[in-house]
């Protein structure tokens, strides 16, 4: 998988190992199935969706395929739903 450590330093983002392996030599394979899970926390829907995408952006590897229209509605909505999160 190309990009984790770049994708890692998108302020906010955590990301979620699955269908990964580690190699002996430290490299991170995929091995099926849903891969990853991208999750990112921020002051707004918007900006949390945002920040996800950027480090999904980052990501590559042979056969990926993602959502673009999570949290979609909310963001559509244009701050109906805002998240608040301590220290951020």
């Amino acid at each position: 998988i190309e990009g984790l450590d770049r994708a890692g330093t998108v302020g906010g983002v955590t990301i979620f190992h699955a269908g990964t392996r580690l190699d002996a030599d430290g490299t991170v394979r995929v091995s099926g199935g849903r891969v990853l899970a991208v999750t990112a926390l921020g002051p707004t829907t918007d900006d949390a969706r945002a920040r996800a995408y950027a480090a999904v952006d980052c990501l590559h590897f042979d056969g990926m395929q993602f959502r673009r229209d999570i949290a979609a509605a909310p963001a559509a909505s244009r701050g109906a739903f805002r998240t608040e999160v301590p220290g951020r």
